[in-house]
């Protein structure tokens, strides 16, 4: 009941409230005036708009799978028999979670950092030119990629108790048939863990295009020439820079649909995939 209750007040009924809203011209100062469709229709030309959801595709397509890489990864890699390495380990796969993401941008912020950055400078010291990664477009997005890849603490959590779950049996027998490692990583761990690294990117996608926000906001702040602009950021504009608090909640509610559409691809794929499996057996 209390799980519902917050359900219902933080996140039903703001939604219902912006649904509302986008069907009325409404900037904060006098009550909404109840306009139909013409918000959707102005929407259906703003270029900005359909811009930033185009960043926003971008960096998602980016960042989502090399997310699942990592936290799939740090998951095996510590897995084994607990001891002093693997708690070390787990817990700096976890600590970037842990940092607010304000937090955590402003120190991707100093990283980044052409003039005094490190990570130009050890770039610099290496021979590598600088992507310009606060100073040219996808300079910029390859930054923001950098400040969200690394905050997997909870998909981390999920993949290591989905391997953790492995029955020891299924090794035990590989390794008396004479099976290699990498035999037992292809054939049993990652097709037992499937399922759960499908919901994570289902997860993941929802988390990328939200949480972009508070990056492109920070470190970027859209620029430069918009090149990380995303959805969040331009929404985030609209209401509290223009005061366009009913327009704004038409592209709220179009956002939720478009991030709902990416997020059932991961869930088709895998049926499609599941469906061609079938039919070769």
């Amino acid at each position: 009941m209390p799980y519902l209750l917050g359900s219902l007040l933080l996140v039903l009924v703001p939604l219902a409230l912006a649904a509302a809203l986008a069907f009325t011209d409404y900037f904060g100062f006098r009550a909404p005036e109840f306009t139909g469709a013409d918000n959707f229709v102005r929407l259906a030309g703003d270029r900005a708009f359909w811009d930033a959801v185009g960043v926003s595709a971008i960096i998602a397509v980016i960042v989502v799978p090399l997310r699942l890489f990592l936290a799939v990864g740090a998951a095996l890699l510590l897995a084994r028999p607990r001891g002093a390495r693997t708690a070390i380990g787990r817990a700096a796969a976890y600590l970037p979670s842990a940092i607010p993401d304000a937090a955590w941008a402003l120190l991707w912020l100093w990283i980044l950092n052409p003039l005094h950055g490190p990570l130009p400078a050890v770039l610099g010291a290496l021979g590598v030119p600088d992507p310009g990664f606060l100073t040219t477009p996808w300079g910029a997005r390859i930054g923001l990629v950098l400040v969200m890849a690394f905050q997997v603490g909870e998909a981390f959590i999920v993949a290591l108790a989905a391997r953790a779950a492995i029955p020891k049996r299924l090794y035990e027998a590989i390794e008396v048939e004479g099976g290699s490692a990498w035999f037992a990583m292809t054939r049993v761990t990652l097709p037992l863990m499937a399922p759960i690294v499908l919901v994570l990117a289902v997860r993941d996608v929802v988390v990328v295009v939200q949480n972009a926000f508070v990056p492109a906001l920070l470190v970027t702040d859209g620029g430069p020439v918009n090149a990380t602009l995303t959805a969040p950021l331009l929404i985030y504009r609209r209401a509290f820079e223009y005061g366009e608090l009913g327009y704004a909640s038409t592209l709220s509610v179009t956002l939720l649909v478009l991030t709902g559409i990416a997020a059932a691809l991961p869930l088709w794929l895998a049926a499609r995939l599941a469906a061609r499996q079938r039919t070769r057996a």
